[in-house]
């Protein structure tokens, strides 16, 4: 039994008065679900002698006055800061950088509603810092990290904004003509698919209550109403209506927040399902369509498929004293390696992974990013140790792109 299915067998217990769910149980599962995967990238012929470097040079100045991303420096190297978390300064291996993270709470509305409220710590490529704002309810970063797609207060947000991330401004908006709560860049970033909702999918309603322990609280309203794909240049859209679906008992998806990602290549866009095949690809013309083979055996890890799309991220395959995680052929969903790590978060190229890791003797609420290697036991240090289990406890929750 998957998540989705857990939540939604707990909730109709809950509705029913059946069964009673520990404080803090709401927020953790119907937290916000953001598919952040590093943007595709492109194959590399081999792999560099890796570097770990404690500081990240001010970007040079090119021709004229145009700055070099910070990101793009040391760009064969990884740089690591295993002393900050969350981060103050670049990390990024191979073709792979943090692009952002961000941290979120639950803040109680004036009307009883309680919103999930991200802090976002985004990457400034003049400087090689992270930069904490609570200006946008949503964002995306392209690849290259030179701009982020972003969504202000409130959502759902009628444009789109596209952010430089060397001068910190927004270049231009992007009107759209359905209200917008999720954006995600299409590997090419010429392209963005904006997930369509009629509320605000990080908002509980307090007029849409669910019980916790036996008391009423606010509680999610799913109400996703399609997609738009939407053409970077020049702005325009198409929309498509693909409301969340129902099961067999009128259920909609416990998750107010269910966006859309972009396929490998590109062509398709998908929904995530509560039960096999666990994804729904539409065609950009909003038609259903069948799983893409080479995805055929893409789960829930992050990383999904190496940028060659020959290697697949798998789940977790440790035990109490270890931590290891598999490392499948997509089409066959057979087991290739078994590599250290806890959840694989980002392919660097086609034999290096970013990935989540726990330090030995403690739990999964005290991990740390690390770059893995595919044959290689040994794990390089990236960021230092999340501690706690929720926003207040420092967990933040990373954001990739290509540099």
């Amino acid at each position: 039994m998957n998540v989705d299915e857990l939540v939604r067998d707990a909730l109709r217990e809950t509705a029913a008065d059946a069964v009673s769910v520990p404080a803090g149980f709401t927020d953790r599962v119907l937290a916000v679900r953001r598919r952040r995967r590093t943007r595709r990238i492109v194959a590399t012929a081999g792999i560099t002698a890796a570097v770990v470097a404690v500081a990240v040079a001010v970007p040079l100045l090119g021709d004229g006055d145009e700055v070099r991303p910070a990101s793009r420096m040391n760009s064969s190297a990884i740089i690591g800061h295993p002393d900050q978390s969350p981060p103050r300064d670049l990390i990024a291996a191979g073709d792979s950088v943090l692009a952002a993270f961000y941290v979120t709470e639950t803040v109680k509305q004036d009307n009883g509603d309680t919103l999930r409220t991200p802090t976002y710590g985004l990457l400034n490529q003049k400087t090689g810092k992270y930069e904490k704002t609570k200006k946008w309810a949503f964002l995306d970063v392209a690849p290259g990290a030179r701009t982020a797609a972003v969504l202000e207060q409130e959502l759902p947000a009628k444009r789109i904004g596209l952010l430089d991330l060397i001068t910190g401004k927004v270049d231009r908006w992007i009107k759209v003509d359905h209200g917008v709560g999720g954006v995600a860049f299409s590997p090419d970033g010429k392209k963005l698919v904006a997930t369509t909702y009629a509320k605000n999918p990080d908002r509980n309603y307090v007029d849409h209550p669910m019980k916790v322990n036996g008391k009423r609280q606010p509680g999610p309203f799913p109400s996703r109403t399609g997609f738009s794909v939407v053409d970077v240049a020049s702005g325009e859209s198409d929309w498509h209506e693909v409301p969340q679906p129902e099961d067999e008992f009128g259920f909609s998806s416990m998750n107010s927040r269910d966006d859309f990602d972009w396929s490998h290549d590109g062509s398709l866009v998908f929904a995530s399902l509560s039960s096999e095949p666990y994804r729904q690809y539409y065609d950009l013309n909003g038609d259903e369509t069948g799983v893409p083979v080479d995805e055929k055996h893409v789960g829930h890890p992050e990383a999904g498929l190496s940028p060659d799309g020959k290697l697949v991220a798998g789940d977790f395959a440790g035990g109490v004293k270890t931590t290891a995680t598999e490392i499948n052929d997509p089409r066959t969903g057979k087991r290739l390696y078994k590599i250290p790590g806890q959840q694989l978060l980002a392919w660097a190229d086609n034999k290096r992974l970013i990935a989540w890791d726990i330090a030995p003797g403690t739990n999964e609420f005290h991990n740390r990013l690390v770059l893995v290697t595919i044959g290689n036991k040994k794990t390089v240090p990236l960021s230092g140790f999340r501690q706690g289990n929720d926003g207040a406890g420092g967990r933040w929750v990373p954001i990739f792109a290509t540099r």
